[in-house]
């Protein structure tokens, strides 16, 4: 969502040229109305560059006709002592606070695939952004939050959506700790916080993230009661994490999650389809205590963020059930009425579990479904069947679609249809292209693919196809007006209906937009029973 500079000073400076070489009959009001009505093609001056947080005066940078407010500190950095520990909000400043450079990137693993790579890396990363038309502070604009994704290993919030901006909304972006520094569990970390448990320093960053921006967001001419969480991937987890989460009541009130939610079980041993317990999590941080040798947390302290990154497993340190940010299963929350009842749109791409697959024999495959579901191997063998080993490569994609993002999905809005009172939407994104970074290799949507639909950027040098824009316009369009009110809908846009179960009601991206029924649903069935027979031992 990086977007190129615009640079107006060489184009006024190019016409002044031009009209240096016209006859000097030119009168002074000819060359006064054409050098009018050149300037109402410029974007106008931002007229936020200086405004007044709760720490002080700020000032950011005119970028493309907008104010940009790059690296807004809310935190304290958390090095040294606060390593492993909550957030601490940031101290009031003087003087002027100049937001003009992106924040470091946190410590992570090299991803050509992630954005940001020219900016360092550092623990001293608990930064925001905002980007903002607003022309006065009394102009109440309602406010994107965007949660990037990553795994919880990898990523950066740096870069801006002029897309949406230009639709009169002030676009924010928010940094949080990663891996084993935003996610240790440990039992001298749990003491230490005086809650008794520990982990999920990400999520609390996130949540602190938030609140500022529910606190501040006024000084940018935004409106904290209109405010919009968004994100795709480990992003649209966290988005999950926090519809589910007492702490973070009241700082939203709509959700658009892409490609991420967290319903699956809860369980001591975290794999692919649970977050781990408490318990499980503490376990993790031990064993990871004894991998570098230490005797305590004064030592693994001491021990250089980048060494830390490089010899930690990706994924290995995740999010953790630690009864105060995730008080309980999801599910169960859910099923309870116990969650943030806000406007949701939700949705998955048909064959992004491609991303995560590779091909295998026939047997492998078979021998793998049972060592990992024992008893449910047979039934799961008939909605993922591998009778030759092309098929058993598509089963593993179809399977890891499901599990890691379809059925939480299907679960978040069969649950929120029944126990809120909010709009639910549901998507599912099926367009081939060649804008997308990934490209599954039977041409359906990979992993990520609907995100130049959605933000309007490419990974392809070639432009969208025509048929590519027109759905791009819509599907921007839809994010755009839900972010505006809770609803996609507008005049001159296919009519999205609400999600309810069983009913043609999803909403289908592919070669146009059209609504259906879940594609599919015989899948989305089978893990239905087997989760919840999870969740019955």
């Amino acid at each position: 969502m990086l977007n190129d500079n615009v640079i107006f000073h060489d184009t006024i400076s190019a016409t002044f040229v031009s009209y240096q070489n016209k006859q000097a009959s030119i009168m002074k009001k000819s060359l006064f109305t054409l050098l009018s009505a050149l300037l109402m093609t410029i974007p106008s001056q931002a007229q936020l560059l200086r405004t007044t947080v709760s720490q002080g005066e700020i000032e950011g940078v005119n970028e493309n006709g907008f104010a940009l407010y790059k690296n807004i500190p809310y935190a304290e950095a958390p090095v040294g002592n606060l390593r492993w520990k909550a957030p601490v909000p940031k101290a009031p400043w003087k003087g002027v606070y100049k937001a003009d450079q992106w924040g470091a990137r946190p410590p992570q693993i090299a991803d050509p695939n992630q954005g940001g790579a020219d900016i360092p890396m550092s623990e001293d990363c608990l930064y925001l952004s905002v980007q903002t038309p607003a022309k006065s502070k009394d102009d109440k604009l309602p406010v994107f939050v965007m949660i990037h994704g990553g795994g919880f290993t990898t990523g950066t919030y740096s870069g801006t959506q002029d897309s949406f901006v230009k639709e009169g909304i002030i676009y924010c972006s928010i940094e949080y700790r990663l891996g084993i520094l935003g996610f240790l569990a440990h039992p001298e970390l749990s003491k230490e916080s005086g809650r008794g448990v520990s982990g999920n320093y990400g999520l609390m960053d996130q949540l602190l993230a938030l609140q500022w921006i529910h606190d501040n967001i006024a000084a940018f001419g935004g409106d904290p009661d209109k405010v919009t969480i968004a994100g795709e991937s480990a992003g649209g987890i966290s988005v999950s994490m926090l519809c589910a989460s007492p702490l973070a009541k009241g700082l939203f009130r709509g959700a658009i999650c892409e490609s991420g939610s967290s319903f699956w079980p809860v369980s001591d041993s975290r794999t692919s389809t649970s977050i781990s317990t408490a318990k499980g999590a503490e376990q993790i941080g031990l064993d990871l205590q004894r991998k570098f040798g230490k005797k305590n947390i004064k030592q693994l302290r001491q021990i250089p963020a980048e060494e830390l990154v490089k010899d930690v497993q990706m994924g290995s340190v995740w999010p953790v059930m630690d009864g105060y940010f995730i008080v309980d299963d999801q599910y169960k929350l859910y099923e309870k009425g116990e969650y943030n009842d806000v406007n949701i749109l939700i949705g998955t791409n048909s064959d992004e579990g491609m991303l995560f697959s590779r091909p295998m024999p026939v047997d492998m495959y078979k021998n793998s479904m049972k060592a990992v579901f024992g008893d449910w191997a047979d039934k799961l063998l008939e909605v993922y069947p591998a009778n030759t080993e092309t098929e058993a490569y598509f089963s593993v994609a179809e399977m890891n679609r499901d599990v890691m993002f379809a059925w939480g999905t299907y679960a978040w809005a069969n649950l929120q249809s029944k126990t809120g009172k909010s709009n639910v939407y549901m998507y599912y994104f099926d367009q081939d292209s060649e804008q997308t970074i990934f490209r599954s290799p039977r041409g359906g949507a990979n992993h990520v693919a609907e995100m130049p639909f959605v933000y309007g950027y490419t990974f392809s040098p070639k432009p969208f196809t025509p048929l590519e824009k027109h759905m791009s316009d819509i599907i921007s369009k839809y994010w755009i007006n839900f972010t505006k009110t809770g609803n996609p809908n507008s005049a001159g846009l296919p009519y999205w209906t609400e999600y309810q179960q069983g009913q043609p009601t999803v909403m289908i991206m592919k070669n146009g937009l059209h609504l259906d029924n879940v594609q599919n649903q015989k899948q989305m069935e089978t893990l239905e029973q087997f989760f919840n027979a999870q969740r019955q031992k």
